[in-house]
């Protein structure tokens, strides 16, 4: 009798991992139809397990470049690579995110290798701080058995994101970590979205059913710009209170909600390796560099802007906005952002692409 029972139970075992590796394959990242783009930015927050230095985090997440790190999270240039982050800290990791089957998870990084001692669980629980699941870690990478993984072996870490529209507006979705105490509508109004659009996105029928320590898919409101779509960067989608790098790293683009949530780029001002410079930002025909405004008559102000990064070259515009109280635009007609003279110059030439290709 006992052979039965051995059979029982081992038939009882595979069929337990099935409906596990079922059940992670159901929440593997985030809802994501979009097969438009190979991939997208995203951002996901990352709560350290111990105190840290920014360079440990960047090893982890395999960041191209610490200055990716500093800019997702708002943090000056000049910061140290060893500067210590306190344990409980959370930091916002940038990295590229793709979409297959419906799900979008991120693209084949970051990448892990196992320890001595190393489990899954505690890879996915301790390493990682529960932005995935140990079961979801073993899908993606074809672990038959949870409990078997080798030393020196390399794991794909699928963390969450999406490339979908929300509404019909480009986003960025941002993987964000519930406090404890936290509500949905608390949650959408911090991060300027709707109670609704935060449930259906998260595949919630209740805001009870919002939980302290998950990860909720939060779609980022990101500045407007005049990026052509032409640009190697295009669409460059930067949301509030952060900025990115492109152009060769030579053109800085920060998002700010206080300035009327229009895309503020300027000169990145950083030294390129290998000799390379980059060249002055002038807007064709004028004095004024990115970023810079000139005063004109009336509430009218011109702004160098940046429209985009294409034949190794950085291309500018001269945009006249208004500085008028809403109701009180004496604008002559063909100022703001939907009346608009484009002037574009030539920078120095530049080498490789911009830098969204992490």
């Amino acid at each position: 009798m006992g052979f039965p029972i051995l059979t029982l139970s081992f038939f009882l075992l595979i069929i337990s991992s099935l409906f596990s590796l079922q059940s992670a394959q159901q929440t593997l990242g985030f809802r994501c139809t979009n097969t438009s783009t190979s991939t997208c930015y995203s951002l996901i927050d990352y709560q350290l397990p111990n105190t840290t230095t920014l360079s440990s985090v960047q090893t982890l997440f395999e960041i191209k470049n610490l200055r990716i790190l500093l800019a997702a999270n708002d943090l000056p240039t000049n910061i140290s690579q060893n500067q210590n982050f306190p344990a409980s800290s959370i930091l916002k990791i940038p990295f590229p995110c793709s979409c297959r089957n419906g799900t979008g998870i991120s693209n084949r990084r970051p990448n892990y290798v196992v320890l001595p001692n190393d489990t899954l669980f505690h890879i996915a629980a301790e390493v990682f701080s529960r932005v995935v699941t140990f079961p979801q870690i073993q899908l993606v990478n074809n672990i038959p058995n949870a409990d078997l993984i080798m030393v020196g072996q390399r794991l794909w870490i699928p963390l969450p994101c999406s490339c979908d529209d929300v509404e019909g507006q480009a986003v960025v979705h941002y993987g964000h970590l519930v406090q404890a105490g936290s509500t949905v509508s608390g949650i959408a109004e911090q991060f300027n979205t709707t109670e609704s659009t935060l449930l259906n996105l998260n595949g919630m029928t209740s805001p009870s059913q919002l939980q302290a320590s998950s990860i909720l898919d939060v779609p980022l409101k990101v500045c407007t710009s005049m990026v052509t779509s032409n640009s190697t960067d295009y669409p460059l989608l930067v949301p509030n209170g952060t900025s990115i790098y492109t152009a060769n790293n030579c053109v800085r683009c920060k998002c700010n909600a206080a300035n009327n949530w229009i895309l503020q780029c300027e000169s990145s001002g950083l030294t390129l390796p290998r000799g390379q410079t980059c060249p002055l930002t002038l807007c064709e025909g004028t004095s004024v560099s990115l970023g810079n405004i000139t005063s004109g008559p009336g509430c009218n102000r011109s702004r160098c802007v940046y429209t985009g990064y294409a034949d190794g070259r950085i291309h500018t515009a001269i945009n006249q906005e208004s500085t008028c109280p809403e109701g009180n635009n004496n604008d002559t007609p063909g100022s703001g952002w939907k009346d608009r003279r484009l002037s574009f110059v030539v920078g120095a030439s530049l080498m490789a692409v911009h830098l969204l290709s992490m």
